[in-house]
This record gives C-alpha cells, sequence and structure tokens, in this order.
C-alpha cells in the first residue's frame, strides 16, 4: 500500500527537507508515500508570478487568488477528484489528531494546500469542497510546516512503515490515552529509580503495571482525553489503590 501526497505551496522545498529524514525518508525512499511537489507560482495569473492580491474590503496583508491555487489543484487530481481527499491547512480547520491520521492513512490521494499571507481565496476553498484543517490553535507563517506534521504522522500508519505495526499501536494517542512513562538503563539515576514491577519479568504484571501508569498519566497531564473513554472498571480500581499507597506513603 501507498499513498500519494500532492502539497500545493510557495515553498514546496520546505516540505520536503522536513520529511527526508528518517522513518519518513525511508518511506519515500521505497515508495511506501509518493511526494508530488507543486509551486503555486508555476500557475501564477500573469509574467510576474502574481499568486495574491489585496483583500476586498481593505486590511493589512495580502490573500492568495482563486485561480492560481485552483489551476494548482487541477493539475494534480486531473479531471477525477473522487478518489481524492484535499486539506486546506487553516487555524480555523478542525484540529488534527490520531484518530484523523488514521482516517487518512486509508486515503489513496490527499492534496494539501499551504496557506500564505492572510490565508486563501474563501471562494476557491469552497469550490474544490476543502477540508480545513488545523494542528493546533497557533499561527505560523504558512502550510508547509503543518503540512509536514501531517504527513509525518500518517506515513507512520502504513503498513509496512514501521517494523512492527504494534509500535504505532502501542503509541500515544492510538487507544484514546497517553503513553506510559518510558525508562531504560541505568536502573538508578540522581537518586531516582526504576519501578521494580518494569525488572521483574512478570509480563502479565508488567502489563497491569503499564495500564495503571498510561491511566495516571492521562489523567494528569490530558484529562480532556477520558471524556470519550471508556475504562476498564478494574483498571480503576488498580488505579484506586496506586493512589491509596502514594497517598498512604506520603503521611
Amino acid at each position: 500500500m501507498s499513498i500519494m501526497f500532492s502539497v500545493l505551496s510557495l515553498f514546496p522545498e520546505q516540505v520536503l527537507s522536513a520529511l527526508d529524514h528518517s522513518i519518513t525518508g525511508r518511506a519515500i525512499a521505497h515508495e511506501h508515500i509518493e511526494m508530488a511537489l507543486v509551486q503555486i507560482r508555476d500557475f501564477a495569473v500573469n509574467d510576474y508570478g502574481q499568486v495574491d492580491d489585496a483583500p476586498y474590503g481593505g486590511g493589512r496583508g495580502m490573500v492568495m487568488m482563486c485561480d492560481p491555487v485552483y489551476n494548482a489543484w487541477r493539475s494534480v487530481i486531473g479531471d477525477d477528484d473522487t478518489d481524492v481527499r484535499t486539506i486546506y491547512l487553516s487555524p480555523a480547520g478542525k484540529v488534527f489528531d490520531q484518530a484523523m491520521a488514521l482516517s487518512l492513512s486509508e486515503e489513496q490521494h490527499i492534496v494539501l494546500i499551504c496557506g500564505h499571507y492572510e490565508g486563501v481565496d474563501t471562494r476557491v476553498i469552497e469550490e474544490i469542497q476543502a477540508e480545513e484543517v488545523s494542528i493546533g490553535d497557533f499561527i505560523l507563517t504558512g502550510g508547509e510546516l503543518a503540512a509536514a506534521v501531517i504527513i509525518d504522522a500518517v506515513t507512520r500508519l502504513i503498513p509496512g512503515v514501521l517494523p512492527d505495526q504494534e509500535a504505532w499501536q502501542l503509541e500515544s494517542f492510538s487507544d484514546g490515552l497517553l503513553e506510559w512513562p518510558q525508562y531504560t538503563r541505568p536502573r538508578a539515576w540522581h537518586s531516582r529509580t526504576v519501578p521494580g514491577v518494569l525488572l521483574s519479568g512478570h509480563q502479565a504484571n508488567i502489563d497491569r503495571e503499564r495500564s495503571v501508569l498510561q491511566l495516571l498519566e492521562t489523567i494528569r497531564k490530558k484529562p480532556a482525553l477520558l471524556k470519550s473513554r471508556k475504562i476498564d472498571l478494574e483498571l480503576w480500581e488498580l488505579l484506586a489503590e496506586r493512589l491509596a499507597d502514594e497517598a498512604f506513603e506520603e503521611s
């Protein structure tokens, strides 16, 4: 299985430079993903390379024009857009998460439109029925880094990219919770020690401990994740025992 990512951008080289390394770099080399980097200026409205203009109604900044974006998009989808999922990177969009990454990993062709300046003329976004997606409630100079983030997250989910499918299934957010705390050698560092159960070699106890730690991490750091997650009663009981033991030790 492979996915085609078509990135429409004024600075497409920025996307490739962020991805041409490590796991995503190998995914490109092994053709798990294909990259089509489209320079929107190639579709400028005049010989001066114009792709933007002042906004109607006044205001600061410039707005990317309809025709350059539309024609760049049409160049990568041809006459049939039924098998294409188009995303416009926008701070106003739905926040990208692991569930969306998993959904995108099942697509054949994903088009990512990177805005700049004050954004893209709304009419072209409506015309091509692009989904607006954000990687967080903050402003970037352009959509290139956001596009790279999405491509990275989706690429990891493609069969064959990671050596073991469980590698991503056990990661943070894959089951709606944060990952448990991780430890490696040495056993003791700056008076901090590795929990004894992780050294026991008893896999059932280790798995139970990790489940408790996973729930505890989520409660402490991202409790909002629990709103849509059903937790086993047994796990709540184990957590209650853990918290009771910690309270006893501190008293």
